[in-house]
């Protein structure tokens, strides 16, 4: 399943199903946006027919999408139209997030993103004696996930670290001790569900995306154990030739060396920058040494990205992440940024941190499979 939408090429014919499609899902994302509605106002809204808007409404209600919840109030003389609604209780979703292999999570989101239920397991990954993340692990989580639903879910969206190709095997993740691991088939098989597996920045790229419609050319950089980023152009998310776009973290910064990485080279960007560095960093006895880490990791990171943001032209970057360690990173990227970038005073670049970076990943891969599933924005 592709986790990115596409245009319809033109030359390609338009079946009469793929307008009802889309027509249906104009009508759920109205919904999300505006609440209960008439069916007046969503023919208005959406542009068809009273007659087509009532035979489409008629349709997401036998599929479970939509419900009647009551007369309008009264607004002057005239019969008062029956409101609809989207039923949340029938619109839910299961996510995963792998991006913390010490704190593996599962929640069941309804379509406004609001968590339902949450569940959580630790993992041990040791990627020098090779015991990488065991699968049944996160096959357990799911299963137990599944059965505390209070009904049942659309599909399930996994964000894990690595890189991820067009079937949702997992070709390689170091962090994880993972190698070409059909994670996809895997939950598929234990779940009987339609699964999403994406990297676990092209979630949280995604989860932005939604929550910030106005960001239409930006790079959000998720920072966890690791580092990746997800690329936004026009609007859309930018995937690459293998499903690999945005894949910094083991790329090396610098000539100078640096620190063994489970990857096996020295000196890649999450050697520099991580949630666990940051956080020893920031809890030091010296904070002269702390302030170092963070200077560094900034740095490294600004290295990473100036090329990126050069070569596409991007007016945004947005830092994912426990806030109270990646706000000190923020003024260092922006100054490395600064001096390594022709500088535009009418359009100065913006680095930021995420708008609500509390369950990226999960309200990412939520919001994917809501796509993939729905056609729902």
């Amino acid at each position: 399943m592709s986790s990115t939408p596409r245009r319809v090429r033109t030359s390609s014919a338009v079946l009469p199903t793929d307008g009802r499609r889309q027509n249906l899902s104009l009508v759920l994302q109205t919904l999300r946006r505006l609440g209960p509605t008439s069916r007046a106002q969503l023919a208005r809204e959406v542009g068809v027919t009273k007659v087509t808007m009532s035979d489409l409404v008629t349709q997401l209600m036998d599929e479970g999408h939509v419900r009647d919840i009551g007369p309008a109030e009264a607004a002057g003389a005239g019969r008062r139209g029956t409101l609809v609604d989207l039923d949340p209780a029938r619109l839910l979703t299961l996510a995963v997030d792998l991006s913390v292999p010490a704190r593996l999570q599962a929640a069941v989101l309804d379509i406004t993103g609001e968590l339902v239920v949450r569940e959580e397991r630790a993992a041990a990954v040791d990627a020098e004696s090779g015991r990488g993340l065991d699968v049944a692990v996160v096959l357990d989580l799911v299963r137990t996930t599944i059965a505390r639903s209070p009904g049942p879910v659309l599909g399930i969206g996994i964000g894990t670290p690595g890189l991820v190709d067009r079937h949702g095997s997992v070709r390689t993740a170091p962090n994880l001790g993972w190698t070409d691991v059909p994670l996809r088939e895997l939950v598929a098989e234990a779940t009987g569900l339609p699964v999403l597996v994406c990297n676990d920045s092209d979630a949280a790229t995604q989860a932005e995306l939604s929550a910030s419609p106005g960001s239409e050319d930006m790079v959000l950089v998720h920072v966890g154990r690791g580092v990746g980023c997800g690329i936004v152009t026009g609007g859309r998310r930018v995937a690459g030739a293998h499903h690999a776009a945005g894949e910094i973290g083991h790329v090396t910064v610098g000539t100078d060396g640096g620190e063994q990485c489970p990857c096996g080279k020295r000196g890649c960007l999450e050697t520099w920058l991580s949630v666990p560095r940051l956080r020893a960093a920031l809890q030091t006895d010296d904070p002269a040494e702390g302030a170092l880490v963070v200077e560094a990791g900034g740095e490294r990171l600004g290295v990473a990205l100036a090329p990126l943001v050069a070569a596409l032209d991007l007016s945004e970057v947005v830092l994912a992440g426990p806030e109270e360690l990646l706000a000190p990173v923020v003024p260092v990227l922006e100054r490395t940024l600064s001096a390594r970038l022709l500088e535009d005073p009418e359009h100065p670049l913006s680095v930021r941190l995420a708008g609500r970076p509390q369950d990226i990943v999960l309200r990412g891969a939520a919001a994917l499979v809501l796509w993939d599933r729905l056609g729902v924005v």
